[in-house]
């Protein structure tokens, strides 16, 4: 060596390593120490200039957002190997162990392993900051039913909890007659328009308003709204047909009852159990309204009943129910009991009615039908009375309600007595009809005693076995500050 004089074999340097890297250091230039941009909310990194990227604790991608950030420094040397030295996941600290080789003194080649720190510093990105703000939207979506009862809506937001639509929503507003969904990007509102349509019969639109224009890059900022329209039909709603979608639908009754609303309205005649479907494109081709409000339901008491074989189909009927019993029943309103006057009619609820059980109908007999189709009708093929649905004592059935559902959370303009009685109402539908339970998650109220299931005399129950158990994960499960970079 020409420095210490130690005896070494040849190179072309004429140095020890320990002279060459005290006279040369090929890692000056390089920085030691860096800072990485981390945002708590969604546990995503910001990649210069404005673009952030979710990366796991030593991964690929944190490794080579890691190296981006001394690239330039890099380019005089040769990089051989790269890797993470393990660091506590609290410490807001990620240490890159580096291997580099560089050409020195006449010819030869030089490598260094070096320690390059990098410190997590917190800051929001833009989505979540919009989301914290709760008034920057880019997208609305205005759900809308123009109905009296809320059946509808409490299924849907049901449907709405169970796939997880919520979760990318800035705020949810409560209207009189329906919910607005904000979102930050259109394309958010867009699949919550389909999942709309796709989920309960219903029409939308569209419009955009510009809000501002940069003529230099020509780009547009606008704020798009939806407008989405349910069918104003609930469930256990009496209706009145056109006589061409009648005889369309297998040439059933015009006067018919809606026994459910899914992503389709499930019609069914009483005096021939005849059920039919009617999608969104139909309705609104021949679109009908609902002959009574749900607070016009009447209570009747059953003076006697028969069940009835099954009637002979005519021509090109369409299907029958085979859940439901056809019956012919004498029937007298519980306010007229000192007279002696009844109704009678027939009713698709034969599987469940017996001489003396209350019953909520409508009386057809007594009343103005405002109705386009109704008034057109012969007065011999409309029925006195029609039966819509068994009536239980409600105190008894709240009482030993041993489950619940969970809500969206939303601004509310008030809850009074009236939509109390309506969400009761879809909660006693849940445990009547099996078909709408499938879609809706619930869970086991443990603060209610699980009574036995074997018990038939009273008001239908739903099962343990259809409950899921509410799981309550802790906030602080992962330790203290800095436990949202855990994955």
């Amino acid at each position: 060596c020409c420095q210490c004089g130690v005896a070494i074999p040849p190179n072309p340097a004429n140095m020890c390593v320990g002279c060459l890297r005290a006279q040369v250091d090929i890692t000056e230039g390089i920085p030691k120490q860096g800072t990485l941009h981390f945002c708590k909310q969604c546990e995503r990194y910001l990649q210069p200039p404005g673009t952030w990227i979710q990366c796991t604790l030593e991964s690929r991608e944190l490794l080579a957002l890691c190296l981006k950030k001394i690239k330039a420094s890099l380019s005089k040397v040769r990089l051989i190997d790269a890797g993470f030295i393990w660091t506590e996941p609290h410490s807001k600290r990620l240490k890159l162990k580096l291997t580099v080789q560089k050409e020195v003194i006449n010819g030869a080649v030089l490598q260094q392993v070096f320690v390059v720190e990098y410190i997590v510093q917190s800051q929001m990105c833009e989505d979540c900051h919009r989301i914290e703000a709760k008034d920057f939207w880019k997208a609305v979506v205005q759900v809308r039913q123009k109905t009296l009862h809320k059946k509808t809506f409490y299924y849907l937001e049901q449907l709405i909890l169970k796939h997880r639509l919520h979760q990318n929503t800035l705020r949810i507003k409560e209207i009189h007659d329906g919910l607005d969904f904000y979102y930050s990007s259109k394309q958010q509102a867009q699949k919550m328009v389909d999942f709309l349509q796709c989920t309960v019969p219903s029409r939308s639109k569209s419009s955009q308003r510009l809000i501002s224009h940069d003529i230099h890059s020509n780009v547009y900022n606008y704020k798009s709204t939806f407008s989405v329209e349910i069918v104003p039909i609930c469930k256990d709603n009496v209706v009145c047909l056109s006589p061409k979608l009648a005889q369309s639908l297998g040439n059933m009754s015009q006067i018919c009852v809606c026994i459910r609303v899914t992503s389709t309205i499930h019609l069914i005649d009483p005096s021939t159990l005849q059920i039919a479907e009617i999608d969104g494109n139909t309705y609104w081709r021949h679109p009908f309204n609902s002959l009574f409000h749900p607070k016009q339901l009447e209570e009747f008491i059953i003076m006697d009943i028969n069940r009835v074989q099954e009637k002979k189909k005519g021509a090109g009927a369409g299907a029958r129910s085979n859940k439901h019993t056809l019956a012919e029943a004498w029937v007298q309103k519980t306010s007229e009991l000192n007279t002696d006057h009844q109704y009678f009619c027939c009713t698709h609820l034969g599987h469940i009615l017996n001489p003396g059980d209350l019953v909520l109908g409508f009386d057809l007999a007594n009343c103005n039908l405002n109705d386009e189709f109704a008034n057109k009708m012969n007065p011999h093929h409309i029925p006195d009375v029609i039966l819509i649905k068994k009536s239980y004592d409600r105190t008894k059935r709240q009482r030993r309600r041993n489950w619940k559902l969970k809500e969206l959370e939303r601004d509310r303009e008030g809850m009074d007595t009236d939509d109390e009685r309506q969400y009761q109402d879809f909660l006693e539908d849940l445990e009547e009809d099996e078909a709408i339970r499938k879609n809706v998650n619930i869970y086991r109220n443990a603060d209610v005693p699980v009574e036995s299931d074997t018990d038939d005399d009273g008001p239908p129950r739903i099962s343990l076995a259809e409950m899921l158990e509410d799981l309550h994960i802790s906030q602080d499960a992962t330790g203290g500050e800095g436990a949202n970079m855990m994955t």
